[in-house]
């Protein structure tokens, strides 16, 4: 039986499953919302992606469970702003390659960091600074340019935004008076901006027989 609409399995918090709403939204891809509990995840998604962690997108004829896979279906579908297909080849090595190292090393340092209490073999000031080195080179990156790669925003500052937010609200005091201002600048821009502000909309965790619920409502 097909699909009148495709399905997004999502948690509103989760940073991958932000950053493909935010795709989906600007591409204009509208989707059934299904808000997930992580700790009774549905029948449904666990049948559909064996991987049991959000965002997965079910489609009449595929599945895709990568959150980086989804920005790029829902950009191949429509870019009105160029986030993907408005890139140079050698802006598109740089952000692959910030991305690369934000879903590696930042993402592990970072939940050593956030998460500090579970992981007692470093404090949590080792486990920041170890996140400092990805957050200086962003930092830096700013200096030149409005956003990562260029002066207009792009899917990688979309892929990226979700895990800094997270960074900076671990120790909210201390990253406002850092010395980040460029990146401050930068997460305040896109904490403002509409698309980030819709896709953080409450809705009630989806059970079967719930009423629909739209990414674009």
């Amino acid at each position: 039986m097909s699909l009148t609409y495709p399905i997004l399995y999502s948690f509103r918090r989760c940073p991958y499953a932000m950053r493909a709403r935010m795709a989906l939204l600007y591409a204009n891809v509208n989707v059934l919302l299904r808000e997930v509990d992580l700790r009774n995840k549905p029948t449904q998604m666990l049948e559909a992606s064996a991987k049991a962690t959000v965002p997965v997108l079910v489609l009449d004829d595929e599945v895709i469970d990568e959150s980086l896979d989804i920005i790029k279906w829902a950009l191949a579908i429509s870019d009105p702003d160029g986030w993907l297909s408005g890139l140079t080849e050698q802006q598109l090595v740089l952000a692959r390659t910030l991305i690369n190292e934000n879903d590696g090393e930042f993402k592990k340092h970072l939940d050593h960091y956030k998460y500090a209490d579970r992981y007692p073999d470093q404090t949590m000031q080792v486990a920041r600074d170890k996140a400092e080195v990805f957050i200086e080179k962003l930092d830096t990156y700013l200096q030149h340019s409005r956003y990562l790669v260029s002066d207009k925003l792009s899917f990688v500052d979309i892929a990226i935004f979700p895990f800094v937010r997270q960074f900076s609200y671990v120790d909210k005091v201390w990253f406002d008076e850092s010395n980040y201002v460029h990146l401050q600048k930068w997460l305040q821009e896109l904490l403002d901006c509409e698309y980030f502000n819709r896709i953080m909309k409450k809705v009630d965790v989806w059970e079967r027989g719930s009423d629909e619920v739209w990414l674009a409502d």
